[in-house]
């Protein structure tokens, strides 16, 4: 059965021991500094099946934007894609996040990441308008930095 709790401190270690692999060898772990484990708790969560982590969501509340807040990293184990774990991880966030009064979910992901705009958009999320197209998707240039072109997202819940 899926529990879905807080993180902790502790689990970062455990986190960035896996990221990499998660996402097929891309480096990824420098995007997760351990500063989101220590203070934002209360907004980022683990799923976990018979003590196993099988996916992760790290967010957090807006401090500009009061009724927002915002989505910085999700993983899913390779193995438990496509079996509903990052859905109910959004929704435990979206559930979480509209009892703080917030009414506004933004995310961003890679213009290369085919997975992950489609799921963003199976869930309701909508595409911001960038100032380029790549692929017929509407991508907000250098918005990680130069050459990081990113897709992002906005949902209102």
């Amino acid at each position: 059965m899926l529990q879905i709790r807080n993180v902790q401190e502790h689990d970062y270690t455990s986190i960035i021991a896996v990221i990499n692999d998660w996402w097929g060898g891309r480096p990824m772990a420098d995007m997760l500094p351990k500063l989101f484990f220590i203070h934002f708790q209360p907004t980022s969560f683990i799923a976990e099946e018979n003590g196993e982590m099988t996916a992760f969501l790290v967010g957090f509340l807006s401090q500009t934007f009061p009724g927002e807040a915002y989505i910085h990293f999700v993983g899913v184990h390779p193995d438990k894609r496509k079996d509903g774990v990052g859905r109910q991880l959004y929704q435990h966030f979206f559930e979480t996040v509209k009892q703080q009064g917030c009414h506004t979910i933004r995310c961003i992901t890679s213009p290369v990441n085919r997975t992950s705009i489609s799921f963003h958009t199976k869930l309701g999320f909508a595409i911001e308008q960038g100032d380029k197209m790549v692929d017929g998707i509407s991508v907000s240039s250098n918005y990680d930095g130069r050459g990081n072109d990113r897709v992002v997202f906005v949902k209102e819940i």
